[in-house]
């Protein structure tokens, strides 16, 4: 069978260490335990990477550091990514300063992942949300539909 493709956006790497969560913690550390098992195919992108830039050296090195070590293979992001991010934008799906997740899920689409793995319930993951963003895809051009998942729905659903 095949590997799922999945994108982790930065939410997903920070609940790897988030102790102040442990719910999500336990949960995000039983998906990675599915990943170093090699079921599936997980992809980051240079977003993903400046976000991490933004947080404090210690967890900066935490978090390259567990990228690293799960091999997860870099997205680019081009400007066929930056068109489709600019359109949820623009089509109201995101606000302008959730330009960063408009990415995340541009990428996703664009390199046609199978899902986009976040604990960002707010922008991401809920089903408000996918259901907008692939709106805009199928407007797009994009046809394979996106998942917008949390870790719980991928490594729950499975086992």
């Amino acid at each position: 069978m095949k590997k799922l493709k999945l994108y982790l956006e930065t939410s997903v790497w920070n609940f790897y260490f988030a102790d102040d969560a442990p719910e999500r913690k336990e949960i995000t550390l039983k998906f990675f335990s599915r990943i170093s098992k090699d079921e599936y195919d997980i992809f980051i992108s240079d977003i993903v990477l400046q976000e991490i830039e933004k947080a404090c050296d210690e967890k900066k090195h935490l978090l390259l550091e567990i990228i690293g070590r799960f091999n997860s293979k870099k997205l680019v992001i081009d400007d066929e990514v930056m068109s489709l991010a600019r359109r949820y934008i623009a089509e109201g799906v995101l606000q302008q300063g959730s330009i960063d997740d408009a990415i995340h899920a541009a990428v996703a689409t664009v390199s046609e992942m199978d899902a986009l793995i976040s604990w960002n319930l707010r922008h991401l993951a809920n089903l408000t949300k996918m259901n907008m963003i692939n709106g805009v895809n199928l407007k797009a051009g994009y046809h394979k539909r996106l998942e917008l998942i949390t870790p719980m729905e991928v490594s729950d659903a499975e086992i």
